[in-house]
């Protein structure tokens, strides 16, 4: 049998996992401390809400599980692979969030501010970066159409990213409202305007020039492929596209200028007219967090006020922001971080026949250290060094006196 994970997943050790919960609980820490309240979802969805999501390219990247038992017979006998799954793995916690408020709305107080730390699942082709089971740490609120919500999201997020350490960070924000007037001011039909913005959201992997292609390649109009050829070409400003969207623009503004009062020039927010966000059901402003220290997006978000009526029939406006936890994770772990003041590790040594004595004596050290007891091994050199790559401070033997020995590094 195979010892190793399949790929796109991983095993954590001890001292990763420990690392692990501290992040995730510090980022819980900045949520909870907002006012937002931890939910839970199940893994698994109804292969119809999945197909229906509007999740993008994620659409194509979803686990899907196979009918059980006399259902999958039945269906096999029927043929078409359509018909053989009934179940997937949740791609991203907002979908989730969506059916979850529907079938909870009744005991729900609107606006809904509500927290998810949990898995989910692509069948991403592995490469770093790039995982097919990750968590991700999610907040939203869901009932409010204010830009107040935004504001609110955007603080909070940062907040927490602050409190794992992480600095120098910029919000990216734009509206796809304001993005679709300048595609429609190009040529393009309000219609297209999705199938543009996922290929326009490609601009930093692909370049302007691929961009163009890709929508040359979809069979645009190519007179209005080479209109916003010239448009991208040339810097935007929130200032500039006020005469196309201005209550689109208006509402950025205000927001841009609620979080530059927030954060004490601790972080910085900026508009950005590439920033378009790859899901299909984002209806409004979209953001993202970017660092220099950092390639890529460290977290990103938007509004989806037409995805929880999918199953409502009802219009309830939502907004959620998103930690993209594994790529930080990866990060502070190749810079070697550490968790601060956490205790010293020892190892306590004993006998088969102390062990009692042995805990209660690890109970009186926890006070100061952490302790793990182990019965004395036979190599004790070889043990130490073992203990040694796993960065305990030190051992110790259970006796009257138990003298501490730090474990220094040859």
């Amino acid at each position: 049998m195979k010892i190793s994970t399949v790929k796109g997943t991983n095993d954590y050790l001890p001292e990763e996992a420990e690392l692990r919960d501290y992040l995730q609980n510090k980022i819980l820490a900045a949520y909870t401390g907002a006012g937002f309240e931890r939910i839970m979802t199940p893994a698994l969805e109804d292969a119809e809400n999945l197909d229906k999501s509007e999740g993008g390219e994620n659409l194509n990247l979803i686990f899907k599980i196979l009918k059980r038992g006399d259902k999958l017979t039945k269906a096999l006998a029927q043929g078409g692979a359509d018909n053989l799954c009934d179940m997937g793995l949740r791609y991203d916690l907002t979908l989730p969030l969506s059916r979850y408020y529907a079938n909870n709305r009744e005991k729900m107080v609107l606006p809904a501010k509500c927290i998810q730390i949990d898995r989910v699942y692509r069948a991403e082709r592995p490469q770093k970066g790039r995982l097919r089971e990750f968590v991700q740490c999610d907040i939203d609120i869901i009932g409010s159409s204010s830009s107040s919500a935004e504001t609110e999201l955007i603080h909070t997020t940062a907040k927490a990213l602050l409190s794992i350490g992480i600095k120098d960070f910029t919000v990216k924000i734009n509206d796809r409202n304001i993005l679709k007037t300048v595609l429609m001011s190009a040529g393009f039909k309000e219609e297209q305007s999705d199938s543009v913005c996922i290929t326009f959201d490609k601009l930093d992997k692909i370049g302007a020039d691929g961009v163009l292609k890709e929508l040359t390649d979809k069979g645009f109009d190519a007179s209005a492929v080479n209109k916003f050829g010239e448009i991208i070409s040339k810097p935007m400003t929130l200032e500039s596209v006020k005469g196309l969207s201005g209550a689109a623009a208006e509402n950025v503004e205000g927001i841009i200028n609620n979080i530059k009062e927030l954060s004490n020039g601790e972080y910085d927010i900026v508009f950005d007219i590439s920033l378009v966000r790859g899901q299909g059901y984002y209806t409004g402003t979209v953001f993202e967090v970017v660092s220099d220290k950092f390639k890529g997006s460290i977290a990103g978000g938007g509004r989806y006020d037409n995805l929880i009526g999918k199953f409502t029939g009802e219009n309830v406006p939502a907004v959620g922001f998103s930690i993209g936890f594994e790529r930080i994770f990866a990060m502070l772990c190749e810079a070697g971080c550490k968790i601060p003041d956490s205790k010293k590790k020892i190892a306590l040594f004993h006998s088969e026949a102390d062990t009692v004595k042995a805990i209660n004596a690890a109970e009186r050290l926890r006070a100061e250290y952490d302790v793990v007891i182990y019965e004395k091994p036979k190599k004790l050199s070889k043990f130490l060094d073992k203990l040694r790559m796993k960065s305990y401070y030190g051992f110790c033997f259970l006796d009257d006196n138990i003298e501490i020995r730090e474990l220094k590094n040859s």
